[in-house]
């Protein structure tokens, strides 16, 4: 009976713990809000103890003065890859592919393997972790003009290809680092060419339902429930500023992203999920610990990149590993950090990291500091 009037004891402690940081970071998020004038910002925490602090302020839709809600999605961006890559590691550990087979291997029957840069050097490795060479299509041809024409358009891995088709690669293979979404597209459809099966499949069946993520889902339509308005900065590459969702849907498709990113997402989805890939059983040891090797990373200092994650590092909460995101209107960061078993998110409904004040990496760390 002492014992289990301790475990009590230690429950109700924590309960109230967690309260008080509810309170203290609700009154930050609130204050930042305000002081800054973005439209809404969710976060989520995960404790040691599996509690919950989950938070929203600001505005869903500042139009209509929508409240954010701790209910509220967003589009996620490239935090989506850490879900494609926990289904690839999973068909590696199941010996579908190799980390270091040449991506020749399964496009050799393909006539415009030899126009990708780096063609015949490049590794499924190198897609992961992005030192292949080959640079980012969006920003390339007559894409923008094409989604400009017709926002509803929908788009074909081979559609995104051809824009890298005979250009020089960055780098040669292997040898230096170049973020780019078009590494994760070949490996999209490389794993669906092999596996007979889509890549959405996979995460759903492997990931999403098992791990309980309810409120994340394929980003492949134009509307969505509880998704709040997100607002384009004027100097995106983008053809679309300010809201991004008019008369209840996108005002353009978000199907190009795919591998890319992917998925619609609420913020303590991000957070368990954080967790749960660090601590990944679907694979195996050995590929877990390829994913957490990194390479030096261009996104800040002493950034690295795993295979599909970012190691960063953070002052006082150690090496984090996880995945900001943006996508037009959104940003999204979601990281966990070992040393102190905490898992953080944070979606912001706008993509002005000036009204921001600051990257949501540091704001992260920011809000997360106030757990220790």
């Amino acid at each position: 009976m002492k014992r289990l009037g301790f475990i009590y004891l230690c429950l109700f402690a924590f309960a109230v713990q967690a309260q008080d940081f509810q309170k203290r970071i609700q009154h930050k998020l609130d204050s930042l809000q305000k002081q800054n004038g973005f439209p809404g910002i969710t976060f989520c925490a995960i404790l040691p103890n599996n509690e919950k602090i989950i938070v929203a302020s600001g505005w869903a839709d500042s139009l209509s003065k929508t409240p954010m809600s701790t209910e509220s999605r967003m589009l996620s961006g490239s935090n989506g890859k850490t879900l494609f890559i926990a289904a690839a590691l999973k068909l590696a550990s199941e010996g579908v592919f190799s980390l270091d087979d040449k991506i020749s291997k399964y496009l050799g029957d393909e006539p415009w393997l030899n126009r990708l840069p780096n063609a015949q050097s490049v590794t499924m490795r190198m897609l992961m972790n992005h030192t292949s060479g080959i640079e980012e299509y969006y920003t390339l041809g007559n894409f923008m003009e094409l989604v400009k024409a017709d926002p509803e358009r929908s788009f074909k891995p081979y559609d995104t290809f051809k824009y890298i088709f005979d250009r020089k690669p960055l780098f040669e293979a292997g040898s230096q680092w170049g973020y780019s979404d078009t590494n994760f597209i070949l490996l999209g459809y490389i794993l669906e060419k092999i596996s007979g099966r889509s890549m959405y499949e996979w995460v759903q069946e492997a990931f999403i339902q098992p791990y309980g993520l309810s409120r994340t889902e394929p980003s492949l339509r134009m509307s969505f429930e509880h998704l709040a308005t997100g607002y384009g900065r004027a100097n995106s590459p983008f053809p679309f500023h300010g809201a991004m969702v008019k008369e209840g849907q996108l005002v353009f498709n978000p199907q190009f992203e795919w591998m890319g990113g992917g998925f619609v997402s609420q913020v303590q989805d991000l957070a368990y999920w954080a967790k749960a890939l660090y601590n990944l059983k679907e694979i195996s040891p050995e590929i877990r610990a390829d994913m957490k090797k990194k390479v030096p990373a261009k996104t800040g200092k002493n950034h690295g990149y795993g295979l599909g994650i970012q190691i960063r590092p953070s002052g006082t909460l150690g090496e984090s590993y996880g995945h900001s995101g943006w996508f037009p209107g959104y940003l999204t960061d979601a990281a966990y950090f070992p040393d102190k078993d905490i898992s953080v998110a944070i979606q912001l409904n706008t993509d002005d990291i000036a009204k921001i004040k600051s990257s949501p990496y540091d704001l992260l760390q920011f809000i997360a500091n106030i757990l220790l």
